[in-house]
Parts: C-alpha cells; structure tokens; sequence
C-alpha cells in the first residue's frame, strides 16, 4: 500500500507532507484489516468431461483428444480465496467450456498467487513446454502494489501475449480489475488504487488487441457488482469468494469459447 502513495506522489506531480501522512497511515490500517487468505491456492488440474464431472487423470485414454487449456497469471487465476476446488476460476472456465464445445478440456494452472505482470514469460515458458491450445491470462493488480507504470505493464503483456500467439495458442486476458471496489481500503488511498487500476486496464486492452488476443474487461464488467454485494469477497476481503468467481467465470467464458471455437476451426481446415 505504501507503494501507491509513491505513485499518487508521480501521478499528481507530488502531495504534501500531511496528506502523504495521511496516506501512509491508511495504508497501515488497510493491511490489519485485510485479511490473509488459509494456505495456497487449491490446485484441480486434470481433464474435464462435457459431463461436468472431473478431474480425471491427465494419462487416461479418452475417445476424444481434451483441447488443453492454461491459466496463467495472478492470484484470481490461481483461485486464491476459495475452500473447495469446485470453485477455483479455472476449474468453472474448464468444465464450461467442455460443456460448450462437447469435448474434454485439460486444465494446466501456471498461475502464482502474488505475480505482477513482470512474471508472464516465466509462467509462458512453463506453458508452452505441455503446448496448450487456449489459454487465459489475469495479471495487473499486483502490478498497482509492484509500482510498475500502465506502459510496463501493458508491454509487458503484449510480449507474453506474442509468445503464446507465436505458438498457435489462442488467449484471453482478464484485464485488471477495479481496485476502487475492495472496501477494506480506505479513502483516499482506495480512490488512488482506483485510479491507477484502471490505466493498467487501459494499457492492457489496447496491448491485447495489438498482440492478437481477446480481451475482457474485467473492471467494466464486474466493479458495481462487487461494489455492492459483499458476498463477492472471501474472508481476506480481497481476493474472490466461491461467488465471485463465479461471477468472473460468467462473464469470461464467453470469450474463451469464441477463441477455443476460433482455434478448433483452424485445427479442423489444417487437418483438412
């Protein structure tokens, strides 16, 4: 938190000595009043049936090759905040899409609970060795407590995007969420989060259509929701609860269907 004081300090061109005390001192309550989530994030990875059940074992043999599937990013990728694997982010995009496209979906998760934007190409190198056909993104708002500038950051992003791209593997991004929604921050530092949350948001859209991705606008989407439901939130006041990422799933899925539906026509005119 104190990090965002620096940056309201370049953003606005400096505060003044009592207002950046003011600042600091919020920061300070912002941290004992949000919580720390239990453990890790809860790992589902394996196949998942149209039938909605799963996971199976990656080794099993099935009658149709499951279209692999990658989370790659922070936290809210990784599905941090929830208490049984049923609800993790991943796991409610795989089973979806299996759903939808009538065929097994493999989930890998490369996603680490507390990456910025500058631990894409570590977590893409790693994807790119099980060769997924899809995979979805979530990153930018540890990059807000990171400090790293809205132009950083959607380079940044644009790069792991054209690493992927450069593969044949279709992605969606999950741009930065609304920072302005997590009420266990304080005003004004809560506007500040806002404020920097949503030009990370703006560089990263614009960096997911030069880079060829899909990009979904996870701000505009969910912040008034989240703003006035509490039961979006887990225990930590912070990260998702079961429901919101089941909100975050809704509003996601559309676009990793549209990019897996893209991706398996190419597939099928190549295997014509």
């Amino acid at each position: 938190m104190i990090a965002l004081i620096r940056i309201a300090a370049v953003a606005v061109g400096g505060v003044s000595v009592s207002m950046y005390g003011l600042l600091a001192e919020q920061s300070k309550r912002a941290r004992r009043v949000i919580g720390r989530p239990h453990g890790r994030p809860l790992r589902a990875d394996g196949v998942y049936p149209p039938d909605g059940t799963g996971p199976l074992p990656v080794d099993d043999l099935l009658a149709t090759e499951p279209l692999r599937f990658a989370m790659v990013g922070d936290s809210s990728a990784a599905g941090l905040g929830v208490d049984t694997p049923d609800h993790l982010l991943g796991v409610l995009i795989a089973r979806g899409l299996a759903g939808r496209a009538r065929r097994p979906v493999r989930l890998d998760t490369y996603a680490v609970s507390g990456s910025t934007s500058r631990d894409l190409a570590r977590q893409v190198n790693l994807a790119l060795t099980s060769a997924p056909d899809l995979a979805l993104v979530i990153v930018g708002a540890n990059d807000v407590s990171a400090r790293l500038r809205p132009k950083e950051s959607g380079e940044l992003l644009a790069e792991a995007i054209r690493g992927l791209r450069g593969a044949g593997i279709a992605v969606v991004v999950g741009t930065c969420p609304d920072l302005g929604v997590v009420r266990a921050i304080p005003q004004p530092l809560r506007s500040l989060a806002r404020v920097w949350s949503l030009a990370i948001a703006r560089r990263q859209r614009s960096a997911v259509r030069r880079a060829g991705g899909y990009a979904v606008p996870l701000a505009d989407l969910l912040a008034a929701e989240f703003r006035s439901r509490d039961d979006l939130f887990s225990v930590d006041r912070f990260h998702p609860s079961a429901a919101g990422y089941e909100a975050a799933a809704a509003v996601l899925l559309p676009a990793v269907c549209a990019a897996a539906g893209a991706w398996l026509h190419r597939a099928e005119l190549n295997a014509g």
